[in-house]
């Protein structure tokens, strides 16, 4: 196509977008993808009619428009060259960022943080559920056994597996609050790790009245006391020490700020945090002892209500520990626990919401996040629930929540249940009401009751519209890929009646990477599975070396590393995606090991990819072989694991 012809689809993409309705540009290896003022300004029926767009979608902020590869590129620099505002992907996800304000942007800081450290709570949540299951009295006492029995050395190896995770909670927050907000992570983590430190006097230990630890006064008055499971504190900490190594990183000699920038850093932001933000935290947290014992004891079910609605916030802050100190008290005294059970409720609830997320998702990784997070929250580990999914969708999921365990401890506490112990949570807290069968029966009815009503209403009301679209895509399917999958089924026909022609025309098709071959439609990206860029396989991989699938020219090497495309002898043209979205990544994951223009044979290798690095960032690490000059791909062997290098299909001119 002549570069006239680019200029004109840049020019028409512009006029249909509007000029005015631009606020920024950029693409990957396929789309070009806009920040817009007005989405509902875009006429997308007459854009989907334009010869070069084979589809349109509204995305993560963005008005993805796709072209193709090789096209992509030359429309973008035709849209540069008419004076519109053209971005790197780094610089355009900044600008989405920013415009983000209020509570929404809230909630995108909260996910980010929270994020990349679920996997981890979830597996801490799943020992820990063994473990409370494994080691109870009551459960042991069906084999006539107890917990005494248990040898010393099993004990110590599991409580390694079950409480370093949130031992050092606040470590783990603050490296990831720190990559998040800016700053040095390995800085993030030391200044965690100080907040835990054991030389500080333990949060939990200072909680609990029989422990005999108590806060050290600093002159005299200020207590200093460690901040084991202080959510938001280590936020707090990472907001504050993120943001001044970003001043001091300013002004800072180049001699000095290796060393001096960590150290001006680590010093200021400790002593601020455990002398001005710890003990105000510290008074918080004994302030809410005197608000529960009061709560605890109206009448009607008030106080039940309050303290099932709330308990979750002070999860998401770190301040739940508190409650240790009453549970311990009550115990003591009566021996029997009603704070745990009105507290418990939003365990249950939280079981719903990820029953409700799985069920209407129609994302293939929020489905994974929901199951993930209820296995997690069915042995009382709620993280990644409260974080994955209640923060991260506009609040409502977190509402409905909030009311359901309000409302099922409100009738706990009308019912007068109480258990006889303390620190199990969902499934194994039935075990804290064996003692009595009134108990066990009602608490067991409205824990289920609370499952329910919870699923019910966030189905009804909590399910946010993004997360019912199928990965990586927005709206309606483009009235282009109705077309394209048109196209395919009669040059299928076409095939038919002239295969002797056809197989003249054919070339072979190697898998580029070891793994499992998968139908392209079984991808997890519309834009490829219904084969808006062409026909072609996926190749589930088992290592991350990419290689040429037959031999040929590079056309396109994306400085990403994430794509390759290449024109083999015959003319057909291929594109080899690797990953779902990793253009996202900006190269991190990703080595190039070709330049546009080499020659290269069938087995050398193109890129070396990161595949736990692509995990990492929850991104799909399918390789998508793209036959994008219109070719079919014929006799895909798929559902077998192919060696690189082995033929999978031939690719069939029309």
């Amino acid at each position: 196509m002549a570069g006239m012809d680019y200029r004109q689809a840049a020019a028409r993409i512009v006029e249909i977008v509007g000029r005015d309705n631009i606020l920024s540009a950029t693409h990957c290896a396929t789309r070009l993808r806009l920040i817009v003022k007005d989405r509902d300004k875009i006429d997308e029926k007459k854009l989907e009619k334009l010869p070069l767009v084979k589809g349109t979608f509204f995305n993560a902020g963005q008005y993805q428009i796709i072209l193709g590869t090789g096209i992509v590129n030359k429309v973008y620099a035709e849209m540069g060259s008419m004076g519109l505002k053209t971005l790197s992907r780094q610089e355009q996800d900044e600008i989405i960022q920013k415009q983000q304000k209020g509570v929404r942007r809230m909630m995108r800081t909260l996910g980010d943080i929270f994020i990349p450290i679920i996997p981890v709570i979830a597996a801490t949540g799943l020992f820990l559920g063994l473990k409370g299951c494994i080691f109870n009295d009551n459960v042991l006492g069906l084999f006539g056994a107890s917990a005494s029995m248990i040898p010393d050395y099993i004990v110590t190896l599991v409580n390694v597996l079950t409480e370093t995770a949130f031992s050092f909670l606040p470590a783990i927050i603050c490296w990831s609050a720190f990559r998040v907000f800016g700053g040095t992570p390995v800085i993030g983590i030391v200044l965690g790790l100080m907040l835990v430190s054991p030389i500080l006097p333990n949060a939990y230990s200072v909680a609990d009245p029989n422990s005999d630890v108590e806060a050290v006064m600093a002159f005299g008055a200020i207590p200093i006391v460690g901040c084991q499971g202080s959510v938001l504190t280590a936020i707090l900490t990472a907001l504050i020490g993120a943001n001044l190594e970003k001043k001091l990183r300013k002004i800072m000699p180049n001699a000095l700020d290796l060393i001096m920038t960590p150290f001006v850093v680590m010093l200021v932001t400790f002593l601020i945090v455990i002398l001005g933000i710890g003990p105000v935290m510290h008074v918080i947290e004994l302030g809410l002892v005197d608000i529960v014992e009061k709560l605890v004891h109206l009448p009607l079910g008030i106080g039940g209500f309050v303290i099932g609605a709330t308990y979750p916030l002070l999860v998401i802050t770190g301040l739940h520990h508190t409650y240790t100190m009453i549970e311990t008290s009550l115990l003591a005294n009566t021996g029997f626990n009603p704070v745990i059970t009105l507290c418990a409720m939003y365990g249950f609830a939280n079981v719903g919401t990820c029953l409700a997320f799985f069920v209407k998702s129609k994302k293939e990784s929020v489905r994974q996040t929901s199951i993930g997070a209820m296995l997690s929250q069915l042995f009382g580990i709620s993280e990644p629930v409260l974080f994955g999914i209640q923060l991260r969708y506009n609040l409502r999921p977190l509402i409905i929540m909030l009311c359901t365990s309000g409302l099922g401890a409100a009738v706990l506490s009308s019912l007068n249940i109480q258990s006889n112990s303390y620190g199990l949570a969902v499934l194994p807290s039935y075990l804290m009401y064996i003692y009595e069968g009134r108990q066990l029966i009602w608490y067991f009815i409205i824990s289920v009751f609370s499952v329910v009503f919870c699923f019910a209403m966030t189905c009804m009301f909590g399910i946010p519209k993004e997360v019912t679209v199928p990965d990586s895509w927005d709206g309606e399917i483009p009235s282009g890929s109705i077309s394209v999958e048109n196209t395919t089924e009669s040059a299928g026909s076409q095939r038919q009646t002239e295969e002797d022609s056809a197989e003249k025309n054919a070339v072979d098709i190697a898998s580029p990477v070891n793994g499992k071959v998968i139908p392209l439609d079984e991808v997890k990206d519309q834009t490829f599975a219904r084969k808006m860029l062409g026909d072609g396989f996926a190749v589930e991989p088992a290592d991350g070396t990419v290689k040429a699938p037959a031999e040929g020219v590079i056309g396109i090497a994306f400085e990403t590393g994430h794509a390759v495309g290449m024109t083999l002898e015959n003319g057909t043209e291929l594109l080899i995606h690797i990953g779902i979205d990793t253009v996202d990544m900006n190269g991190k994951g990703f080595r190039m090991m070709v330049r546009g223009g080499q020659k290269v044979k069938k087995g050398d290798v193109l890129v070396e990819a990161d595949l736990d690095e692509i995990k990492k960032a929850g991104k799909d690490t399918a390789v998508m072989v793209l036959l994008t000059s219109g070719e079919k791909a014929e006799n895909v062997r798929t559902g077998k694991t192919q060696s690189c290098g082995d033929t999978v299909c031939a690719a069939v001119k029309g």
